[in-house]
């Protein structure tokens, strides 16, 4: 869940009590949606609503129980915490019996009351994104279908995918190590009119001049995938310029990990085949600019390694996730559908240098990353990445100061 859905409805209708939660929320960053009566806070409540409820029991009229049932009735998985007032604790306990997410005793302290909504958000959060996800798979869209996350950066992705894929031209799939450029050209071919035609894959550097030939003859009027460019042997890569000039109807995508321009300029990559290839270019965004997909990434993953496995998938915690957000990933998807795989095994060694840090500093790390991507993003705007994010500008100052961050280094 970003900042900007961290989101409580507040309904009391004691005017005091529904101000100082309301205040004690704003302090820890959670925005407060105020309501002194189920009649005020209905319109809120449904599956579209990103936050959570908080509500008094005892409240004239239609109470905390028609509330939770009605929540529950339009989204059984939005959270409901109630306030019991004293003595009121096996009403509270009855309301749990219903369906209610926690209840709290009045008057609770502050530490009491952001505890709970913080695990009340995250719950939400998690439900949320399944749907997203889910919304996404249904679409039909195979870039939406096979390319996962929610960041920025990913739907930019999607849309580079989908533009290249209605043409007919050759495409350059770029990425770092491990980013699976064979399966963005697998999606890109898809998503093509050749898509009824075989998808070959090779591997560049095994290709001589015969077998460059009948791979582009098993291709077709399909696509034909070279992994790892950069690989392609000096003299082969004069004989692909050759047949790529020549009337043909197979299309080429080419995958590195590599920089051309660099293997260019070192006269290890013929410069008319970069400039031959590099009509279309598909760059695949490292995790370390995305991290807010990692959540979405390793619970697909680990998914498919149960699946693999033939053992059922086994809970993720968001503890777990923390730790993985903060990791450097330099092998990018491979290294955490490998992480995926040990995790469904048993053994999840990849957290333990996050989770030697402790929770707190988990997250520190994971915020800095994504308040410098938004930053990145917006050009070095302070304000607008405020806004972006869903932060005060006090609170987004302050921010800034205790990550070592300074806006303007990100201004291009």
């Amino acid at each position: 869940m970003s900042d900007a859905a961290r989101r409580v409805l507040v309904v009391d209708d004691d005017a005091a009590v529904r101000e100082a939660l309301g205040q004690t929320l704003e302090l820890a960053d959670i925005e407060p949606i105020l309501a002194g009566s189920y009649i005020e806070a209905k319109d809120h409540i449904g599956p579209e609503f990103d936050g959570v409820v908080v509500s008094d029991i005892r409240m004239p009229g239609r109470d905390g129980f028609f509330l939770l049932a009605e929540a529950r009735r339009r989204d059984a998985e939005l959270p409901v915490i109630l306030l019991t007032g004293e003595g009121d604790v096996p009403m509270a306990v009855k309301g749990i019996g219903e369906g209610a997410f926690d209840f709290l005793e009045k008057p609770c302290g502050p530490k009491e009351l952001v505890g709970a909504v913080e695990k009340a958000l995250r719950a939400r959060a998690l439900v949320l994104e399944n749907r997203r996800l889910k919304r996404e798979l249904e679409r039909g869209d195979a870039a939406s279908r096979m390319i996962f996350g929610h960041s920025a950066e990913a739907q930019g992705m999607r849309r580079q995918v989908r533009a290249v894929a209605r043409a007919g031209a050759e495409v350059m799939v770029t990425g770092g190590p491990g980013s699976q450029t064979a399966k963005i050209a697998e999606v890109i071919h898809i998503m093509s009119p050749a898509s009824p035609q075989p998808f070959v894959k090779r591997l560049a550097a095994s290709l001589d001049e015969a077998r460059l030939d009948a791979a582009i003859e098993a291709a077709g009027a399909g696509t034909l995938f070279l992994d790892e460019i950069s690989a392609l042997p000096a003299a082969v890569q004069l004989v692909l310029l050759d047949r790529l000039e020549a009337p043909g109807e197979a299309r080429i995508i080419a995958g590195t990990t590599r920089d051309l321009l660099a293997e260019m300029a070192a006269g290890r990559f013929a410069a008319d085949l970069y400039y031959r290839l590099d009509v279309m270019q598909v760059r695949i965004p490292t995790l370390e600019e995305r991290r807010e997909d990692i959540p979405v990434l390793f619970r697909h993953y680990v998914a498919q390694a149960a699946e693999q496995a033939g053992i059922p998938e086994p809970e993720v915690s968001e503890e777990h996730l923390a730790g993985l957000m903060a990791q450097d990933w330099p092998g990018n998807a491979r290294s955490l559908m490998s992480a995926a795989m040990r995790f469904v095994l048993g053994m999840p060694g990849e957290v333990q240098e996050a989770a030697e840090l402790g929770l707190a500093e988990q997250m520190a790390r994971v915020e800095k990353s994504l308040i410098a991507a938004a930053l990145g993003r917006q050009n070095g705007n302070a304000t607008a990445t405020a806004a972006v994010l869903g932060l005060p500008r006090k609170t987004f100052y302050d921010k800034l100061a205790r990550h070592g961050l300074k806006a303007e280094d990100f201004r291009r």
